[in-house]
């Protein structure tokens, strides 16, 4: 009688069990626990009338701790409770106390990069390979003298707007700086994304002219990642520089559409007011009435200055940098003017 009520027990099991998963363990397993089961009495068998097939049967029921859950999930507890190696920052320099390590399902790894020293390189948002020594013997006093109409438009609509740029920021340099390249960063991205998309509508190289002008920007961003080094800008600043980016972009967008050539002429004259503001910024420091405190980590890596530059170091190779941004934009509205394209001229790629 025992015998048949286990055997109704295990085979209600089977039957519960057959809609259910595939096999948790191996057939040959279940054969050795089988058998030893039946052995030691726990069954009570008559190994003459049952097989050893129907032991098996039997003993297939579920197992405490079988998978319930997928892999996937199981597999994403792991990944979070796994410590993995830091990987740097996103921005600025590796090391920092806010620094966050990545983890990535694309399996993307870190890239080490490091100088030609071969200690490590400590900035992600540029590489060694993108730094450069700037050419400080540029001709600072060339100006374009507005001849044409669109000449005059273009540099009566700079004179205009460095107006209320000395009323508001007076002798505030540091903070003048910061507006002055959050204005200068935005030209050379709209006439870079304008031509590139002119590029993928006819089918046609742009000369260079894309990349030259992503470069400008570039330059200009890494102008405003300096300042903001060793210049706290206040909160209306940072609310003036929302609306003042607002517009000009804007503007500026519908300009270049419009006219390219009064959009470059534009670009020119911010330029040459950019040499201009930079020049009295030196002026000031050597006054001493700006403290010249020693550079910015980032500017002596970006700019390979000197380990023990200082910021007139830094404004000295700012204002090279705008030089060269206006030369090239002068250059590129003379181009419009003769009835040429860009692409027709091969763009001053690398002109620091």
């Amino acid at each position: 009688m025992m015998s048949r009520g286990v055997t109704r027990v295990v085979r209600s099991l089977v039957v519960r069990q057959a809609a259910g998963p595939s096999r948790y363990f191996s057939t040959a397993t279940v054969r050795t626990a089988a058998s030893e089961a039946i052995g030691a009495g726990m069954f009570n068998v008559n190994p003459g009338k049952v097989s050893e097939r129907a032991a098996v049967t039997w003993m297939r029921f579920p197992v405490m701790g079988a998978r319930n859950c997928a892999t996937v999930a199981l597999d994403a507890k792991a990944q979070k409770e796994e410590k993995h190696a830091d990987t740097g920052s996103i921005g600025g320099a590796p090391g920092a106390p806010d620094d966050k390590s990545i983890v990535s399902y694309w399996g993307i790894p870190p890239e080490k990069v490091t100088k030609e020293d071969g200690t490590e390189w400590r900035w992600t948002c540029f590489r060694p390979w993108e730094t450069y020594k700037s050419n400080l013997s540029i001709d600072l006093k060339k100006h374009h003298v507005p001849s044409t109409f669109l000449d005059k438009v273009a540099y009566w609509t700079v004179k205009i707007l460095r107006f209320p740029t000395d009323i508001f920021f007076q002798r505030r340099y540091g903070c003048r700086a910061m507006m002055l390249e959050t204005v200068a960063a935005v030209p050379g991205m709209v006439g870079g994304m304008l031509l590139h998309c002119k590029s993928l509508r006819r089918f046609e190289h742009s000369g260079g002219w894309i990349k030259t002008l992503l470069e400008e920007a570039e330059n200009e961003r890494m102008h405003l990642m300096t300042f903001m080094e060793v210049s706290n800008p206040r909160w209306y600043e940072r609310a003036l520089v929302f609306a003042v980016q607002g517009v000009f972009f804007n503007a500026y967008f519908v300009a270049y559409l419009i006219s390219p050539k009064l959009a470059h002429r534009v670009v020119g004259y911010l330029e040459e007011e950019a040499i201009h503001s930079y020049t009295e910024f030196l002026a000031e420091l050597d006054k001493g009435n700006i403290k010249n405190v020693p550079a910015p980590a980032i500017a002596i890596d970006y700019w390979r200055l000197p380990l023990d530059a200082t910021l007139r170091d830094v404004v000295l190779v700012v204002r090279a940098d705008e030089a060269h941004h206006r030369d090239v934009n002068h250059f590129a509205s003379d181009i419009h003017y003769q009835g040429l394209e860009l692409k027709e001229s091969p763009a001053p790629l690398g002109y620091h």
